[in-house]
């Protein structure tokens, strides 16, 4: 069974626009030549298409950008049990309500690693989750 990794937004973002070519690159290259099963969630989605709005990008290229997104990830929805995990969550250890969301949709998902930027590398989430942020060697 291929391992699968939930991406969070920022590594998105960086992949896709270059304010910032170094961390582009390195995202860039997180999503070719790998077999590893990527998993975002319907809050990832919309809060990358915000994001790029930011950027000023129009409407018609986000939505584009995020049919290319589809096609690579597997997009999970939000449900109640989600959410109340992630309430649990965010008690447990610290984080944001949105990034609680996030670390609960990627467990319910069977996830083996978050990939972002915003959260404690090497974290353990549950004793199943391990955060990892991709800019840090090692």
């Amino acid at each position: 069974m291929k391992d699968k990794a939930f991406v969070d937004t920022n590594l998105l973002v960086y992949s896709y626009t270059n304010s910032d070519s170094e961390k582009h690159q390195i995202a860039k290259g997180l999503f070719q030549g790998t077999d590893t099963i990527f998993v975002i969630s319907v809050q990832v989605l919309n809060e990358f298409y915000s994001t790029l709005s930011k950027f000023k990008i129009e409407h018609d290229i986000i939505v584009s950008i995020v049919s290319e997104i589809i096609a690579f990830c597997e997009v999970k929805s939000i449900e109640l049990q989600t959410v109340q995990t992630a309430f649990s969550l965010k008690k447990r250890y610290g984080y944001s309500y949105w990034d609680s969301l996030i670390l609960s949709s990627a467990l319910e998902n069977g996830c083996k690693q978050i990939l972002t930027e915003d959260m404690q590398n090497g974290q353990v989430i549950e004793n199943s989750l391990k955060i990892k942020n991709i800019f840090l060697s090692g």
